[in-house]
């Protein structure tokens, strides 16, 4: 199944622990859901260490596939909850061309389409 121009990727990147709270901001914005990842920063300013161990910084980043139309009301969102203060994290939007496959987001269009027919 293809659908495309519809779909956007809102890919946030935040400190760990700090995942679930812009899943929870995302769904109270009308997103069905999203998918955490870990990951750890190598930014220069991260760089710390303790007793001469360098302390690598972990990440959280969170994968949230939400319908065109609903983009900008995610992204105020998830800024309401806190991203913006420094050293929470960062957030980007990729459009996606096409999205494929059985996920719950993808279910509600595609009976859209069916019952357009």
């Amino acid at each position: 199944m293809s659908q495309e121009n519809q779909f956007s990727l809102v890919v946030t990147i935040v400190k760990k622990g700090w995942g679930d709270k812009v899943v929870t901001a995302s769904r109270k914005a009308g997103a069905k859901g999203g998918t955490i990842l870990f990951g750890r920063g190598t930014g220069v300013h991260e760089n710390k260490s303790l007793l001469g161990l360098m302390i690598e910084p972990e990440k959280e980043i969170v994968l949230t596939i939400v319908e065109a139309g609903i983009t900008d009301e995610i992204i105020e969102a998830i800024k309401d909850s806190g991203i913006n203060d420094p050293g929470c994290g960062i957030g980007f939007v990729v459009p996606l061309d096409s999205v494929f496959g059985t996920a719950h987001v993808l279910c509600a269009l595609d009976q859209l389409s069916k019952d357009e027919k």
